[in-house]
């Protein structure tokens, strides 16, 4: 069971991870492409590490790949910017893990349409 006070940091992580990624980070390298979102954030109760849950969504999953591959080599980075940004005596380690689930909520609100659709299609005939 989590704490309150670990509850708050991972939410804090979370906003502060995005707000490092959508303006400083994207401002520095080119090779972030499309829409990158911050799905949660697991702070350890040491402080000594987190995990990041990320989810890109872009024109191609190449471009995907690429783009978190990038958040993972700049970990270093975000990391040093969340130490100016955050008032704690320690910054944890980040670790991004990759969120599918705004693609397979994307995926499904897709076939729902197409049923929709075709069954519209056969009630007209």
């Amino acid at each position: 069971m989590r704490s309150l006070r670990g509850e708050r940091l991972s939410a804090e992580y979370q906003k502060a991870v995005y707000e490092v990624i959508s303006t400083t980070l994207k401002d520095r390298t080119p090779n972030i492409k499309g829409i990158v979102s911050v799905t949660g954030a697991d702070v350890s109760p040491d402080l000594k590490s987190a995990k990041i849950y990320v989810s890109v969504l872009a024109k191609s999953r190449e471009e995907e790949k690429a783009t978190f591959d990038e958040l993972c080599a700049h970990a270093g980075f975000i990391r040093h910017e969340l130490a100016h940004m955050m008032r704690s005596r320690t910054v944890p380690e980040l670790r991004f893990i990759r969120d599918e689930s705004l693609a397979y909520g994307d995926k499904i609100d897709r076939i729902i349409k197409e049923l929709e659709e075709k069954e519209e299609g056969e009630g007209k005939a």
